[in-house]
């Protein structure tokens, strides 16, 4: 079959590795000029390793991601580092990356809510019936087991960090079933970075004879009233293939396949997702003295965003010419004010959390900044969430759509779109 992909991410790709593997020709449209999607980076002079502008890593336990990368004969190329994520409180923080370190920290005492904690984490490690947590919200669920003060102090502060406080009382449990059932304290990244491992990817597609088209733009999808088919226009003219996979935004898809059915079309854009706004520092010297990497940030201590990563605290600076590279990011709505601002207003807002993680730092620290944003970063698993995740296979003839929005009950990552997008290629093989 002649067969389309519109995407260059890994969830793009991996379906175009299956499909060209079983014969098929494929060609892949990207609308910008490098693979990668959203875990695209960038290298500056001087980098032997390119930074992502939207952080990313793997957990031990992605055997999607690291099954597509044993396949390519890669896999001496993956690290598993074992950096330190820690907590607030009082003033200070404490390791809290996995069961154990989060039982010894100090902010639950030594009481019930200790104990409480742990089975609940043990409880949720164990159990793989996650179609029971998501009839009940992660607010309501870790309110009973967890109970007031384990939730508030432990959960609350992570689950308004990521969905906002429009969102967070509504998320369903079984979405935080799947953060906890799928985290490992080792993480993992690719030898160079993960553009290194997309540009790669891409590189051995080609070999493989798929047609690579960056900076295409796709206008419309629509069917062929002639002999069937799909036809993909862009600015340049139009061509005709027999299936076509998309892997953007529910809403992009809607924009592009406005002949899908109505119904359909309704659910693509009643989804709801969070946007995302990062900054990433360079800086001359090293931010965290203790070497921590990634700071959990409560927005009720007056944070002005949800993480802090030191990625320098997880590969070497060496990798960076010797500079030291921090990220500050933040899931928002959509049309929050923040992403009006400027760099430099954004930067102003972002400094004092800087100087709260080390009180010597100064403005005088800074080698260079970079902002990145994307309106779509974090699907938003309402209660009952099953019956909203669209079809691979949509109404339309030979249309597939495979996004992030549709791996549920699974977070969002590039584990889950490598398996999406190898699914949605078995099924266009049917």
């Amino acid at each position: 079959m002649k067969i389309a992909i519109i995407g260059a991410g890994f969830g793009g790709m991996a379906a175009a590795y299956d499909l060209t593997k079983a014969g098929h020709e494929v060609t892949i449209f990207e609308a910008e000029d490098h693979s990668a999607g959203l875990a695209a980076g960038f290298k500056e002079p001087g980098w032997d390793w390119s930074v992502e502008k939207f952080y990313h890593h793997w957990f031990a336990g992605d055997k999607h991601m690291l099954g597509m990368i044993e396949e390519l004969g890669w896999s001496d190329k993956v690290l598993f580092p074992r950096p330190f994520t820690v907590m607030l409180h009082k003033g200070k923080w404490y390791p809290f990356d996995s069961i154990l370190k989060a039982i010894l920290f100090p902010g639950l005492g030594w009481g019930l809510n200790k104990i409480r904690f742990g089975l609940v984490g043990l409880f949720l490690r164990l159990t793989n019936n996650w179609q029971q947590f998501e009839k009940v919200s992660v607010d309501a669920w870790m309110r009973k087991w967890a109970g007031e003060k384990v939730y508030r102090l432990m959960w609350e502060p992570l689950v308004i960090g990521k969905f906002g406080e429009k969102y967070y009382q509504q998320v369903n449990m079984a979405w935080m079933w799947a953060r906890i059932k799928a985290r490992t304290t080792r993480l993992g990244t690719f030898e160079g970075g993960f553009q290194n491992f997309a540009d790669m990817f891409a590189n051995r597609l080609r070999a493989m004879c798929v047609d690579m088209r960056f900076s295409t733009r796709i206008s419309r999808i629509s069917l062929q009233n002639e002999g069937g088919g799909l036809l993909i226009t862009t600015e340049t003219g139009s061509q005709v293939f027999e299936r076509v996979l998309v892997t953007s935004s529910p809403s992009s898809l809607a924009r592009l396949a406005p002949d899908l059915p109505e119904n359909y079309l309704k659910n693509l854009l009643e989804l709801k997702s969070m946007a995302a706004l990062v900054m990433v520092f360079s800086l001359k010297h090293q931010l965290s003295k203790q070497g921590y990497y990634w700071f959990n940030l409560p927005k009720n201590e007056g944070f002005p965003c949800l993480a802090l990563v030191e990625h320098t605290n997880y590969v070497s600076p060496e990798h960076f010419g010797g500079e030291h590279i921090v990220y500050m990011g933040d899931y928002l709505e959509p049309d929050h004010p923040n992403f009006k601002l400027s760099q430099a207003e954004l930067l102003e807002r972002f400094l004092p959390g800087l100087k709260r993680i080390n009180p010597d730092f100064q403005p005088g620290w800074i080698n260079k900044t970079w902002l990145f944003s994307t309106k779509y970063a974090q699907p938003v698993p309402l209660v009952n969430h099953s019956v909203n995740i669209p079809a691979i296979q949509t109404p339309l003839p030979g249309l597939f759509f495979a996004s992030m929005s549709q791996v549920y009950p699974w977070d969002r990552g590039t584990n889950f779109a490598v398996e999406i997008g190898r699914r949605a290629a078995a099924m266009m093989m049917e």
